[in-house]
């Protein structure tokens, strides 16, 4: 940081699409103030927490924040009329740096306009998109855009590299630094197979991902405890769904305890011996605290259509879409796409890792490299890191 920079105050725009960019976006912000000793005037579009840390948001973060083509067109003319107001709100600000977060339907919208008519702009893109695994041509388009890219997996840098993308940093994932909350202490997981055994069910966090994948895991779940008397199951759910899940389960022909709030999930994880979940994060969370997973997704009406043409004309490059088996570079974490994911075949795969079975084995090995291949250099947080990648971007422009 050249010593002019260290003095004067700055202008941050950011704009985040979704919850998990809001938090990415507050711990940004929160590192930022730490390592800038001026004062930081911030703006742009976040939820509570970036509130939390200064941002007046333009607008709730609720009016974007959609998954899945079919939401996306109920909700288009709202997200269209959001992306020119946030643009029109970059460019009066002319901040020092706009700092889009993940969401990259939206605000790589934003960011391409700002580029064009405001170009002076430094753009920094925080969390790259699956270019590795879906349409890899975005990777060369987004470097006429972003200046600098900080990705939260390890093997991203390589990919941009290798695909034409912008300058491109490892910053760790979030969630290396919340890995010890995840990790159970002496005695607070029970031996395997002593009679008290925890299943996980994660459907989602999305009403869509719910509403595709609940019911199944409910009759893989009665499967199970038929199986396995005394198999106590926990479902986490987020507080907007907790409600309605709640209401579902009750009609079960299994008893499902839902546990609400972050303390409670990562208290759940502590105790699990198994997960039956949704695709996403959650999958390098499990692996983190050490418990073997399934793994499911269901695409919506347009995106089975396009699996169908993908049979002709390929558009995807990988042979998984769980997180941990990318990183590693081999599929250890079973999974199941739409049709797949019939819940006698999901009962049958994690009652094998219910037991001490080489399938469980593979996966409690497997995690311990994953945890070394995501490893920041010691004395290195996540946010700090790209703080400083942010501020040395203003530094050079």
């Amino acid at each position: 940081m050249t010593p002019d920079l260290a003095a004067r105050p700055l202008r941050v725009f950011l704009v985040a699409g979704e919850e998990s960019g809001d938090a990415l976006g507050a711990n940004l912000m929160r590192a930022l103030k730490q390592r800038h000793a001026g004062p930081i005037a911030f703006a742009g579009v976040g939820g509570d927490r970036m509130e939390g840390e200064g941002l007046q948001s333009l607008f709730p973060l609720s009016d974007i924040a959609v998954m899945g083509l079919t939401a996306v067109l109920a909700r288009l003319p709202t997200i269209v009329r959001r992306v020119y107001q946030s643009v029109d709100a970059a460019i009066a600000a002319d901040p020092d740096v706009l700092v889009i977060i993940d969401s990259p339907d939206f605000t790589h919208n934003v960011a391409r306009r700002v580029r064009k008519r405001a170009p002076h702009i430094p753009i920094v893109d925080y969390v790259s998109p699956s270019v590795w695994a879906w349409r890899p041509g975005r990777a060369r388009k987004m470097s006429v855009y972003v200046d600098r890219l900080l990705a939260l997996l390890p093997f991203e840098p390589e990919a941009h590299r290798r695909l034409g993308g912008p300058e491109t940093f490892y910053v760790g994932h979030p969630l290396i630094e919340r890995a010890a909350q995840l990790r159970p202490a002496a005695g607070e997981r029970a031996p395997l197979g002593a009679g008290q055994d925890v299943l996980l069910l994660l459907p989602g966090s999305r009403r869509s991902e719910v509403d595709m994948l609940l019911a199944d895991f409910g009759r893989a779940a009665a499967l199970l405890a038929a199986r396995r008397p005394g198999l106590e199951i926990l479902l986490p759910a987020v507080p907007h769904l907790a409600g309605r899940i709640r209401d579902t389960v009750a009609g079960w022909p299994v008893a499902v305890t839902v546990v609400e709030g972050e303390t409670a999930k990562f208290a759940a994880f502590r105790r699990a011996h198994a997960a039956l979940a949704a695709s996403g994060t959650v999958s390098l969370e499990l692996a983190a605290a050490g418990v073997p997973m399934a793994i499911c997704y269901r695409l919506d009406w347009f995106y089975r259509r396009l699996k169908q043409i993908h049979r002709v004309f390929p558009i995807a490059s990988v042979t998984s879409m769980v997180l941990p088996n990318i990183i590693l570079g081999r599929n250890v974490v079973p999974e199941f796409l739409d049709e797949e994911a019939e819940p006698e075949r999901l009962a049958q795969v994690v009652e094998r890792l219910l037991t001490d079975t080489p399938d469980r084995e593979a996966q409690v090995s497997a995690f311990a490299d994953l945890d070394q291949s995501m490893r920041l250099p010691d004395g290195h947080s996540q946010s700090g890191t790209a703080a400083r990648l942010v501020l040395e971007l203003i530094g050079r422009a």
